[in-house]
C-alpha cells in the first residue's frame, strides 16, 4: 500500500493549484484524477475572466497551462478513480479500482458534473440531441435550431457559442431576466440569432431516434407546447461529485462539501477546494484560491501533526 504525506484528489484548477502549491514546497505529494487533468475548465470555449489573460484564453490551454506549471515543480500525477474514503487512526485510507493508498492528509478537488433536470426523454436522448456541454457538441448543429434551458452564466455563455453553427437558438428560461453577469446577459440580447422564451419551462423532450422538440409550458398563459428543434443543451448548474463521500464529511443539503474558512472538512486532516464546495460563487480563479488555501492548511496541519 502506497503511503504519501498528501494526497489530492481530481486535477480542476483546484487540485491543479494545491498540487503546484505542495510540489513547490516540496512536500510528499500525489495528485489522483480518475480523466484528464483540467475539470470542467476542459469543456469552456473561451475564459474571459482569468486575470491577466486580457485577450481572454480557452479552457483547454488554461487546463494545459496549469498541469505543465504543476509538473514544472515535480507534481506527481496518477490517473485512479477513488471510490471510497475513510480514517485509520493518523491515516486517511483512500480506495481505487488498482488498490489502497494511505496519507496523512487529503485535498478534496473533485468537482461537479451538469445537473440534469429529470425531464421525460432527457436520458433516453442523451447523446442523441440532448447535450450538457456546447462547446462539445455545437458544432454538429452547423444551420440548425436547438433550444438551450437556463439562465444563469453557463447558459449566457453556451448560448452565444451556439450561435456560432446554429442558425437559431431558443434560450429558455423560467424568470422574466436573466441571472447572468450583466456583460453576458447584454450579448444574449443583443444577439439576432437568439430568441429568448421568458417564463417558461422544459416540460419533456420529444423525439425517437433523435431530438425532434422540446415540449414547454409558458408559466404566465399554462400554455404548453412542443417547439420544434434539433437538439436541446441543459444548463441549469452543477451537481457535485460528492456521493462516495456520503457519510465520511459533512456536506450541505445539495450535496456540496462544508468547510471552515481554512478549508478544512469535518473530518480531522481532510480539507476541500473547489466547485464541489458549499459556496456562493464557483469560478476558477475561486477555485485556484481555494486550492492554494487548502495546501496551506494541509502543510501546517503536517507540521502539528509530526512525530
Amino acid at each position: 500500500m502506497e503511503t504519501r504525506d498528501l494526497v489530492i484528489v481530481g486535477a480542476g484548477p483546484a487540485g491543479l493549484t494545491a498540487g503546484l502549491y505542495a510540489a513547490r514546497a516540496r512536500m510528499d505529494v500525489l495528485l489522483l484524477e480518475k480523466l484528464s487533468p483540467g475539470g470542467q475548465v476542459l469543456t469552456t470555449d473561451m475564459v474571459e475572466n482569468w486575470p491577466g489573460a486580457v485577450d481572454g484564453i480557452t479552457g483547454f490551454e488554461l487546463a494545459d497551462r496549469m498541469r505543465d506549471h504543476a509538473l514544472k515543480f515535480g507534481l506527481e500525477i496518477q490517473m485512479h478513480e477513488v471510490t471510497k474514503l475513510h480514517a485509520d487512526g493518523k491515516y486517511k485510507v483512500l480506495d481505487s479500482p488498482d488498490g489502497e493508498i494511505r496519507a496523512k492528509a487529503v485535498i478534496l478537488a473533485v468537482g461537479a458534473q451538469p445537473r440534469k433536470l429529470g425531464m421525460p426523454g432527457e436520458d433516453t436522448l442523451t447523446g442523441k440531441g440532448v447535450s450538457y456541454c456546447g462547446t462539445c457538441d455545437g458544432p454538429f448543429y452547423r444551420d440548425q435550431v436547438v433550444v438551450a434551458i437556463g439562465g444563469g452564466d453557463t447558459a449566457a455563455e453556451e448560448a452565444v457559442f451556439l450561435t456560432r453553427f446554429a442558425k437559431k437558438v431558443y434560450l429558455v428560461h423560467r424568470r422574466d431576466e436573466l441571472r447572468a453577469a450583466g456583460v453576458l446577459a447584454e450579448r444574449v440580447l443583443q444577439n439576432d440569432k437568439i430568441e429568448v422564451l421568458w417564463s417558461h419551462v422544459p416540460l419533456a423532450v420529444v423525439g425517437e431516434g433523435g431530438v425532434e422538440a422540446v415540449r414547454l409550458k409558458n408559466l404566465k398563459t399554462d400554455e404548453e407546447f412542443d417547439l420544434a428543434t434539433d437538439g436541446a443543451f441543459v444548463f441549469v448548474g452543477t451537481v457535485p461529485n460528492t456521493e462516495f463521500l456520503r457519510d465520511v464529511v459533512d456536506m450541505d443539503q445539495q450535496g456540496f462539501i462544508v468547510h471552515d474558512r481554512n478549508q478544512q472538512t469535518s473530518l480531522d486532516g481532510v480539507f476541500s477546494a473547489g466547485d464541489c464546495c458549499s459556496k456562493l460563487l464557483r469560478q476558477i480563479v475561486v477555485a485556484a484560491g481555494e486550492g492554494a488555501v487548502a495546501t496551506y492548511a494541509a502543510q501546517k496541519y503536517l507540521e502539528d501533526h509530526h512525530e
